[in-house]
């Protein structure tokens, strides 16, 4: 690639009101990766460069970037009662947060090989919740932390049947070999809703989630009540 100048400082981008990037992979210059740690997860080190707004390529540039497989979520909702079901599991990167490092998510997990994301997500909320989910409603796919981690999501809505959850005695639920521990718990939506703005549920993707099935409360049930 050729090299048309380091950035001077100025500013003499456009503001062009669109959505898109005009960038590509092409405009990224990999001169380097190494794999820094591999362990539970693996940290990889880069150095690039990239084309500027202004004109030219960045000077190189070190970063360290977590590599993880892609995720998926599903926030579990049931339209007639209007309930939501979450989980609670210990999160060791929450070890340094003013609460304690046990969160309400959505059913959540990675996609291993050969696994589409809509599998994964049929798969977790067996192991997660001992529930059996049919037709999926996609939320939205997202970069989980973009400055320094791989990690993508993709989250989904799909139909339980609270009242049976709510006859059932309280299990721990989770795969031994994982050393998963987790408790389904439920929630109206209302009090999901209220646990967002008070703090107790405090991640993106479940608060994404839930404000996605705010938004759209009256599609999502008729899809549901009908599928």
């Amino acid at each position: 690639m050729t090299d048309s100048g380091n950035n001077t400082g100025k500013n003499t981008s456009k503001n062009t009101n669109k959505n898109t990037s005009k960038f590509g992979l092409d405009d990224v210059d990999i001169q380097e990766s190494r794999e820094c740690y591999s362990g539970f997860l693996k940290v990889s080190q880069l150095q690039l460069r990239h084309r500027l707004f202004g004109g030219g390529w960045s000077g190189t540039v070190t970063r360290e970037i977590v590599q993880r497989a892609a995720g998926v979520g599903v926030l579990l909702y049931d339209p007639e009662l209007d309930k939501v079901l979450l989980v609670e599991q210990f999160r060791v990167g929450c070890l340094d947060s003013h609460r304690a490092p046990w969160k309400l998510e959505l059913v959540a997990g990675l996609i291993d090989k050969d696994e589409s994301p809509e599998q994964v997500a049929i798969r977790e909320t067996g192991e997660e919740a001992d529930i059996e989910i049919g037709h999926l409603l996609p939320v939205c796919n997202y970069c989980l932390s973009p400055g320094s981690s791989s990690e993508y999501m993709h989250t989904y809505c799909a139909g339980f049947d609270a009242a049976e959850v709510a006859a059932k005695p309280q299990q721990v639920f989770g795969l031994n070999e994982e050393n998963e521990d987790i408790r389904t718990v439920l929630l109206s939506r209302a009090e999901a809703d209220k646990a967002i703005v008070d703090g107790s549920i405090d991640n993106a993707m479940t608060i994404i989630a839930l404000q996605w099935l705010g938004l759209n409360l009256g599609v999502v049930q008729e899809k549901l009540v009908n599928s």
